[in-house]
């Protein structure tokens, strides 16, 4: 797991790994379960925090910590978010 220098001990669950595009994504330490992918399912499907955690087996203190990293990085995982869609939009 190579870590990014952006890694913040207000999140000691979240690390970066470099992704299949070499930009570096912000992930659950230890599982690699991207933030975006818990900030979709909370935003987009609905899920509740409890409904994550029993989802991606997680517990609910792992999906806090990733929706409270989101809200203090909001702008960085919406552009990752975004980005994605157009890529994927684009291959349909």
């Amino acid at each position: 797991m190579v870590l990014h220098k952006s890694d913040e001990r207000a999140f000691p669950q979240i690390t970066y790994v470099r992704g299949a595009s070499g930009e570096f994504t912000p992930v659950l330490r230890g599982i690699r379960l991207r933030v975006q992918t818990v900030v979709i399912a909370a935003r987009k499907w609905g899920l509740s925090p409890n409904e994550i955690a029993n989802e991606y087996d997680l517990s609910e203190a792992q999906v806090n910590e990733v929706l409270a990293f989101y809200k203090a990085h909001r702008q960085e995982i919406d552009t990752s978010i975004t980005a994605e869609q157009i890529i994927e939009a684009a291959n349909v």
